[in-house]
């Protein structure tokens, strides 16, 4: 059986997802979260399903993500909730986000100068959610008469609340983020995660609540209950004809294998990216280290998607995704950081315990 696993940051999203799942039962992760996992049967096609509330906010929703890769080992994870409407949307629209921009990235200089860092849904939900955003057979899984357009576009994610078209905050994403539909606070952290388990397939998929002005009074209106309706109507459409590839090869098992450490391990892998961070927070020049350590182990990394620049605490988890999207990246890394680490110390002992587990 295939799994997914979808995550929602409220109550109200929580339970429109949980609307189309049947014998769900609760399961609590050793650490404490509580999940719900159930059904979905569609044409034939058997779906196993977790369920989240991760609470609001990117970091939440990344760390909440990366603990329900490592439990359920899903094919695919999905981020389904409510988002303000920039642009081009009306109320109970549905976004599904080719790409959601990380607004809060940038450098403050004269002026705050934004350096857009951008999270990526995977290429074949993206296709999906296309071809069903052209038909109309999704409507069928809501009870209310409502024609909502679906949108296969570009949001932006940052911690804020935006109520206002005309604060500052509006007119920079405005001016900044021109092709974004809809703002929200969780879809970058989940494709940051996503990015660095490449065996999941990821999307964002959100309801218009608001239009930004009139926040309030939508919310009182029932909004975000239609919009988060909305929005997991068209999220199960799409898991529902999604098909996975034929050369998948699953192992005897309900999922792929993973060969991708942070799925895997996910204790020892936060306590790895503490290391690195306070490794690198003792260097005079964090950023150049950085550079001179990955261009010494030869590994190949997006550097569009790194700014040496940024502070340690932003930049080591902006990078570590890119350590672990191999095999081969994550040993050469690791072995040329070991190298750096006094001898026999704890943290040469830890390191040297992870690359016995990659390798």
């Amino acid at each position: 059986m295939v799994c997914a696993v979808i995550l929602t940051a409220i109550r109200i999203e929580y339970m429109a997802v949980s609307a189309h799942l049947s014998d769900l039962r609760e399961e609590i992760h050793p650490n404490g979260t509580i999940y719900e996992r159930g059904q979905f049967s569609v044409g034939g096609q058997e779906w196993e399903v977790g369920i989240v509330q991760t609470g609001a906010g990117n970091s939440p929703a990344a760390m909440e993500a990366e603990r329900a890769i490592a439990y359920f080992k899903p094919d695919v994870i999905l981020f389904v909730g409510v988002a303000g409407g920039i642009k081009d949307v009306q109320l109970g629209d549905v976004v599904a986000a080719t790409k959601v921009y990380g607004y809060e990235s940038g450098k403050v200089a004269e002026t705050f100068r934004p350096r857009p860092d951008v999270g990526r849904s995977t290429y074949n939900l993206i296709q999906r959610a296309k071809a069903e955003a052209r038909k109309r057979d999704w409507l069928a899984r809501f009870s209310d008469s409502a024609q909502p357009n679906v949108f296969v576009e570009p949001i932006a994610a940052g911690e804020k609340v935006v109520t206002n078209k005309k604060s500052d905050l509006f007119e920079f994403l405005q001016h900044n983020y021109g092709d974004a539909l809809a703002v929200e606070m969780e879809g970058h952290g989940i494709l940051k995660v996503a990015h660095a388990n490449q065996q999941v397939s990821a999307l964002i998929i959100r309801g218009i609540s608001d239009l930004i002005d009139g926040k309030s009074r939508a919310d009182e209106g029932g909004f975000q209950e239609i919009a988060a309706r909305h929005a997991s109507a068209f999220a199960f459409e799409v898991l529902g004809k999604f098909w996975l590839s034929r050369n998948q090869e699953y192992n005897g098992e309900s999922h792929p294998k993973s060969s991708n450490f942070l799925a895997d391990n996910f204790e020892e892998s936060m306590k790895l990216q503490e290391v690195l961070i306070d490794y690198f927070n003792a260097r005079q020049k964090p950023g150049q280290h950085l550079k001179s350590l990955v261009n010494i182990s030869q590994i190949q990394v997006d550097t569009a998607a790194i700014d040496y620049n940024l502070p340690v605490r932003e930049l080591i988890p902006n990078f570590y995704p890119e350590i672990f999207k191999s095999r081969e990246n994550s040993l050469s890394f690791l072995r040329v950081f070991r190298s750096h680490l006094l001898k026999d110390s704890d943290e040469q002992l830890f390191v040297n315990k992870i690359i016995a587990m990659i390798r």
